[in-house]
């Protein structure tokens, strides 16, 4: 099996292989999303929407000067020759037709908003065909050969594909740094864990078992899907924590076993009888509740559903097949190299009452009520924060503020209109405005009225305040060559530029562009907006599109999935848990502790990450003042599956106790003394990694490393050790109560007396568990 196990993880190393350039960083968005569709009729047949590469080109004196032109020229017009552009738009083209003229630019010139009103500073736009893939390489080979110097001109680039190719490097960079800080920890930290080298190097061998084999199944699924970059990360964390996990539950068992005398293979059967239960419910546990991602239409969401259910699968399989495999090829040698040797102590027995874990079991229980109330006042002032998210998107800001890419985007800021890059759009399919021209001057004058629109634009001409300010140029009296020699004038050859009417109108249909005054394209405030957009009556189907469209997109599609998918997930871990502890009050309590413990980690990176409180102890990093909308599926694909898996842990010797014969309050203190250390001691692993991404540049990867440190530290401490016994205490015999019981505590265990509800002194040394 050991030898199965060990090809097994070779070919699936090789099988994934360029897993890194088939993922996406995309995927947030409905396919069939009006915002994507509104995108996908202006790209194809207006040369129009949103710019993958905004390229700024900056000079000491004017951008119309001879030099700067000719610079300006040569740069458009190879971007232009590039097969892979689908568009170009530069300051230094010119528009075809006859221009009106005038003494400066207006907003009836379209190169207007392409430079700053010092002259110092002028943008070329640039769209690339393809999907996200082919737009990543062409993106990065035009930022190699069109940025620097070229005569007079300094060319530095920003947009989406910038960004998300900075994200890309930094997030790589941030990764290496924390695998060359956490790693030499963490191997320290299993060594002291686990007690011996042999031991330690067993979650090791799970955990690249389990990722190795997950990795490859997704490289196969980009095949197929959308596989997003994001869950090949959750897919490494959350299979190293699962590894951890399973490990060092059924090392801790076997060993035990040892130590009560039991052969080597009858300590094997124990431990998966017992402990491999455990395993088996808390896998079954985390695959089911990602499971329930894919009811979201979004390749992002279900990347974590395939990763997550890949890897939770994989791990117990590892644990439960591999493990005792070794166990049986090592017995007594698992023990064996404990390089820590001198500096332990002699464990405390966990039958006697000495124990660290046995004695906090004890001093909650006498006092339930105040640990419960303090330690609900604790989480709940710390999920406060949650009342005041505003969830929105990142974008150019999670970058520090010393990349290249960061600050041209903060000089777009500061010195251009966001028109040009981050102007909503209004799409009309088959709607001409040639016989229809009053119908769309209406519309457009209502949705000039609009709060928060500025200016809107389209084949009529330029709106402001409800009323028309400017006409529409001329459109040429010759029509445009099409691709196969017809005649059409819908589009401008490509590095040209339509007069007004013309490039708004056509064959395909009729689209307004709408400058809004909102600062932030991802922001709440950008969603309302569009709401309002839609809302307006139009002449003809309306598609909105824009950053503000994609967000309430997503943001629409989240909200009528999630009551489904949370109810799929509550459902599912209240049945698995039920069959496991026989309880019906318990898998409620795991729940509703669970979402308490993950509402106040939400609330601290609220605080932290959106609000900007000690922001500072994280370095250089800037706050949005929104928290992505997936963000909290991130946070829940980890941190849920780690934080049932302690609780299961904690769960699988309380029940074991109290179905030997144990009152529930000493169950309860001998369960927490034998799995206390397992825990804490995984919460302590797993933590120490994810801090170890807090020192990433990225803000993504800090949110990610700090959030969940967060998570693992409450649930293994506040939650486990104190509100699981005080609850259960005060639960008393309720906790082993089912549905047709008739009331009865559950098999072999008997009523609870006053001694077993802690009113009097517990017998001391507890009885050995029955085998």
């Amino acid at each position: 099996m050991v030898i199965i196990a060990c090809l097994t993880g070779c070919l699936a190393a090789l099988a994934a292989q360029g897993v890194g350039q088939r993922v996406t960083q995309g995927g947030w968005t409905p396919a069939s999303a009006d915002s994507v569709r509104a995108e996908t009729v202006l790209t194809e047949h207006f040369r129009a929407g949103s710019p993958d590469l905004v390229l700024l080109a900056t000079t000491p004196g004017s951008v119309d000067a001879p030099g700067a032109q000719a610079a300006g020229r040569s740069v458009t017009a190879r971007l232009a020759a590039d097969p892979h552009t689908a568009w170009v738009r530069s300051y230094w083209q010119k528009p075809i037709g006859r221009q009106q003229p005038s003494s400066g630019w207006t907003t009836a010139d379209p190169r207007s908003q392409l430079r700053d009103v010092t002259g110092h500073r002028a943008m070329i736009l640039v769209r690339f065909r393809g999907d996200e893939q082919h737009v990543r390489s062409a993106a990065a080979a035009a930022m190699k050969r069109h940025t620097g110097r070229f005569g007079p001109l300094g060319i530095s680039a920003s947009g989406e594909a910038a960004v998300r190719a900075e994200t890309e490097r930094l997030g790589a960079d941030g990764l290496r740094l924390a695998e060359l800080i956490a790693t030499p920890v963490v191997l320290l930290l299993l060594l002291w864990v686990f007690g011996s080298l042999v031991a330690a190097l067993l979650p090791v061998l799970v955990g690249i078992l389990a990722v190795a084999t997950t990795t490859a199944f997704l490289r196969v699924l980009t095949e197929h899907a959308t596989v997003s970059v994001f869950a090949l990360n959750v897919t490494t964390l959350l299979g190293f924590g699962l590894a951890v996990d399973y490990s060092l539950l059924l090392v801790s068992r076997f060993r035990e076993e040892l130590d009560q005398g039991a052969e080597t293979s009858q300590a094997v059967r124990r431990t998966r009888r017992t402990a491999g239960r455990a395993v088996a419910c808390s896998a079954a546990i985390v695959a089911v509740s990602l499971g329930a991602l894919l009811l979201f239409p979004l390749p992002l969401l279900r990347s974590f559903a395939y990763g997550g259910v890949a890897v939770a699968v994989a791990a117990a399989t590892g644990a439960l097949v591999v493990l005792p495999a070794l166990f049986l090829l090592l017995g007594e040698r698992i023990n064996s190299r404990d390089v820590f040797a001198r500096l332990r102590r002699a464990p405390a027995d966990p039958q006697s009452s000495t124990g660290l874990w046995y004695r906090l079991a004890h001093w909650v229980t006498r006092r339930p009520l105040a640990v419960t109330a303090g330690t609900l006042l604790v989480l709940l002032a710390l999920a406060a924060p949650v009342t005041q998210v505003r969830f929105g998107a990142y974008d150019d800001r999670i970058l520090p503020t010393d990349s290249p890419v960061a600050g041209t985007s903060r000089e777009l800021r500061a010195h251009f209109d966001s028109e040009a890059v981050n102007a909503a759009v209004v799409v009309l399919p088959g709607f001409r405005a040639e016989p229809s021209q009053t119908a769309l001057d209406r519309y457009a004058r209502r949705l000039a009225r609009e709060p928060g629109v500025r200016q809107v634009t389209t084949a009529t001409g330029t709106y402001a305040h409800g009323r028309r300010i400017t006409a529409a140029a001329p459109a040429p009296r010759t029509p445009l060559p099409g691709r196969r020699g017809e005649a059409r004038a819908r589009t401008a050859p490509r590095g040209l530029m339509m007069p007004q009417a013309a490039a708004y109108t056509g064959p395909p249909g009729t689209w307004l562009s709408v400058a809004t005054s909102i600062e932030t394209p991802y922001s709440p405030e950008a969603y309302r907006l569009t709401n309002r957009l839609r809302a307006v009556p139009a002449p003809a189907h309306a598609l909105i599109g824009g950053p503000g469209a994609r967000l309430a997109d997503t943001r629409c599609m989240l909200t009528e999935r999630l009551p489904l998918a949370v109810v799929l997930m509550s459902v599912a871990t209240l049945l698995l848990l039920l069959v496991f502890t026989r309880s019906l009050l318990i898998p409620i309590k795991a729940l509703l502790l669970n979402t308490l413990s993950l509402a106040a980690t939400f609330g601290v990176l609220i605080t932290v990450f959106q609000q900007g409180h000690l922001a500072w102890l994280l370095g250089n990093m800037t706050t949005t003042g929104v928290t992505d909308i997936i963000v909290p599926a991130l946070m829940f694909c980890i941190a849920f599956g780690l934080s049932m898996d302690y609780e299961v842990f904690l769960l699988s010797r309380i029940v074991e106790e109290h179905r030997n014969g144990t009152p529930t309050t000493t169950a309860v203190a001998v369960g927490l003394q034998r799995t206390g250390r397992l825990f804490t001691s995984a919460a302590l692993v797993f933590a120490t990694v994810m801090a170890c991404l807090a020192l990433a540049s990225l803000a993504l990867l800090k949110l990610l490393g700090v959030g969940l440190a967060l998570a693992v530290i409450i649930d293994g401490t506040l939650v486990r050790a104190l509100l699981v016994p005080a609850v259960m205490r005060l639960a008393g015999g309720a906790n082993w109560w089912l549905p047709g019981s008739k009331g009865k505590p559950g098999p072999q265990a008997p009523a609870e007396t006053p001694s077993a509800r802690g009113e009097e002194r517990l017998p001391n040394p507890l009885p050995a568990p029955k085998a």
